[in-house]
């Protein structure tokens, strides 16, 4: 994948602490993510994994992984991501000290699920919104009062630190740095290759109420990938029932257990992402974005982009615009006029040509 008209950049570091014995997914998940973002055809990411104690590792699934850096990795590292751990009730005390050093230098500091309890423990959530898997928040709140718990939400990012919920939330955290860093369109590409949802907003609940079924399945996939090329069209849920082959009823119900949001949600959170990705590509005016993202109007796309982001459009495409000034500069010019031909003495109006069978036929309707 490329960023579009982005200018050469160096490389981001990020290194992931494994705290022993951590989880194999928490620890997997920004390797995989990250280690699938190329900008012009150059990795986006240094990902590194570090522990304690460089060697064998163990998990929380009995296994032990080899793990050859120590924390002399964190760093220097542009962001450092702590794995969730089942020692999370008793920090490491050299983790500790690494992840102040970090935050002191600069770093974005990050944690997945129960990584939380380490970075409340350095003190790095003191004053902060952050959130950890909801099964421990009562735990978290109880041994940190100081950290501003919000447990019902996917991540959330407070200044330079991010915290995850549980498991899969640390996908949703690591495509909101991709995003931040390299912009919607890059992210969205990841998630395509990683075969995930592009965007979850940190808001979002965990679904703790109502959990989804173990059998996810993805029996409307190709409902969701032909409604992504027609997102610019007025699409409901009688629309996406049609070509699914079902009843508006079921629908619901399916997709939700597919998706964890309703039809209408999912829509609008693709069409939102549409429109950040043609804020930062193109030079479009806000009522065309908002008319090829499916959002309809210039006051539609504000309001939702707004609610979204924090930011007006504007704001946004000045924030993360990918267009080089040059490019934008030609994207926005008027397309030449060509000279009007020379008149001469014999010049007249032309007859009009004559109409043919094949002129006057209506044009056939693409299918």
């Amino acid at each position: 994948m490329t960023a579009e008209s982005a200018p050469p950049s160096r490389v981001r570091r990020v290194a992931v602490i494994a705290a022993p014995p951590v989880s194999m997914f928490n620890l997997a998940i920004p390797e995989m993510l990250f280690g699938k973002v190329e900008i012009d055809g150059a990795p986006g990411y240094e990902t590194v994994i570090c522990a304690p104690d460089p060697g064998p590792v163990t998990t929380t699934g009995g296994l032990d992984l080899v793990v050859p850096h120590g924390l002399d990795a964190v760093s220097g590292a542009d962001t450092v991501v702590l794995a969730g751990s089942g020692s999370y009730t008793d920090p490491d005390p050299r983790i500790l000290a690494a992840l102040r050093g970090a935050a002191t230098a600069g770093s974005r500091i990050a944690s997945i699920c129960t990584g939380a309890f380490a970075l409340a423990e350095a003190g790095l959530l003191d004053g902060r919104a952050a959130t950890t898997y909801w099964a421990y928040s009562s735990l978290l709140a109880a041994r940190h009062p100081a950290v501003d718990l919000q447990d019902d939400v996917l991540f959330v990012q407070d200044g330079p630190v991010l915290t995850s919920s549980g498991y899969a939330a640390g996908i949703d955290l690591c495509l909101h740095v991709i995003r931040t860093d390299y912009g919607a369109a890059v992210a969205n590409t990841v998630a395509r290759l990683a075969l995930v949802a592009p965007v979850r907003p940190g808001g979002q609940a965990q679904f703790t109420q109502t959990p989804l079924p173990p059998e996810r399945g993805v029996s409307f996939a190709a409902t969701r990938a032909w409604a992504m090329e027609h997102l610019d069209e007025p699409l409901g849920l009688t629309d996406l029932a049609r070509h699914a082959g079902v009843s508006v009823r079921t629908l619901s119900r399916r997709f939700h257990a597919e998706t964890g949001v309703s039809p209408l949600q999912w829509l609008l959170h693709q069409r939102v992402e549409r429109a950040k990705e043609l804020l930062e590509t193109t030079s479009l005016a806000m009522d065309g974005v908002a008319r090829a993202s499916g959002l309809g109007t210039g006051d539609s796309l504000r309001r939702h982009l707004l609610g979204r982001t924090g930011l007006t459009p504007s704001a946004y495409r000045s924030s993360f615009s990918r267009l080089t000034a040059a490019d934008a500069r030609s994207a926005d010019a008027p397309a030449p006029t060509p000279p009007a031909p020379a008149l001469t003495p014999a010049a007249t109006t032309p007859p009009a040509p004559a109409l043919t069978a094949a002129a006057t036929a209506p044009p056939s309707r693409a299918s």
